[in-house]
């Protein structure tokens, strides 16, 4: 299981909270509380307007619950703010709450969100409906890159099984979630789309990355990712890269052997903050690349598409995009 930094943390304070869970369960919900949208929660998980209460762990997890719940669902993220380290999330009171109130929700796994496991054992719903997408991939706990909503094939599936989960909860609308599913994924098509466009333009393409943030979107897109697997797993998982793996990333900047940069935004430290500035003294363009979705008016999928025409003006005219 991959321990992210600052992860085990937020589990730890995710199990402190069990307690609070517990007690918020078993404190009769006759009485309701602000949903995120304005509305209520009858604690059914349900607003005062019949909406479903979901959660998403992540905020590109929330928007596509949104995109496929439409009218009948008000979605919540745990973890929206692309300016924070996510790794150093700490689980709530609050978070704890909104979780027990929800009646659908979508966490990543891969050790990447445990937190939202310990409180959902803590608060037991047998009518929650609960999307796993490593499990949903079909995916082992060693899976060495958690980031799983940068793989094009991730979110398609989660929009099917959103579908389902809905459905069950509101067998009356069905036939709208569909119709939602149906857009999602023909505006999903512009994005994978142009990843074929731009392997058949950019295939074999070096880049050098901090960690594997994007490293399924880079091998969607033909590129080469120079950088060591073993650096770019250390930087992730917060322990010291060895000391060739350093030289060889040096490398890459000072013979530019890669035409992009992919720094994540998100988690920052000395070695991180030593390449960038290697990057920028080489001229090498620099693309940041997020871990949650930026909130400006992103979808998940023009976020994902932004993230590709970045790399793009990159490579063809070494144009920097360092924040979206």
């Amino acid at each position: 299981m991959i321990r992210r930094r600052g992860m085990a943390r937020a589990a730890g304070m995710a199990a402190a909270l069990m307690g609070t869970a517990v007690l918020a369960a078993c404190g009769s919900s006759s009485t309701t509380s602000g949903d995120p949208q304005g509305g209520t929660s009858t604690g059914t998980g349900t607003t005062a307007g019949g909406k479903i209460i979901a959660v998403g762990a992540e905020n590109e997890y929330a928007n596509v619950i949104s995109q496929i719940g439409g009218k009948y669902v008000t979605a919540t993220a745990i973890m929206s703010n692309p300016n924070t380290d996510p790794h150093t999330f700490e689980a709530s009171a609050s978070v704890s709450k909104t979780v027990q109130e929800a009646s659908l929700i979508v966490q990543n796994g891969v050790g990447y969100d445990d937190f939202m496991t310990t409180i959902e054992n803590a608060s037991p719903n047998a009518n929650r409906k609960v999307i796993d997408v490593q499990k949903l991939r079909g995916l082992p706990d060693d899976t060495p890159n958690p980031h799983l909503w940068y793989d094009p094939a991730t979110m398609p599936a989660v929009a099917k099984e959103l579908v389902t989960d809905l459905s069950a909860l509101q067998p009356d609308h069905a036939t709208y979630f569909q119709a939602q599913e149906t857009k999602f994924l023909a505006s999903m098509k512009q994005w994978t789309d142009a990843l074929a466009a731009f392997k058949q333009q950019y295939a074999g393409v070096g880049v050098a990355t901090t960690e594997p943030v994007a490293d399924y979107m880079v091998t969607a897109a033909g590129l080469d990712n120079k950088t060591p697997w073993s650096m770019q797993a250390a930087i992730m998982n917060d322990t010291d890269p060895a000391p060739q793996d350093i030289a060889t990333q040096d490398s890459l900047f000072q013979d530019k052997q890669v035409k992009v940069f992919l720094y994540n935004q998100q988690v920052t430290d000395d070695i991180t903050t030593k390449f960038l500035g290697e990057a920028h003294d080489a001229g090498i363009p620099v693309v940041g690349v997020y871990e949650t979705m930026p909130t400006d008016g992103y979808t998940y999928q023009s976020w994902m598409m932004a993230e590709l025409e970045a790399i793009k003006k990159a490579i063809a005219d070494g144009t920097s995009t360092e924040k979206l």
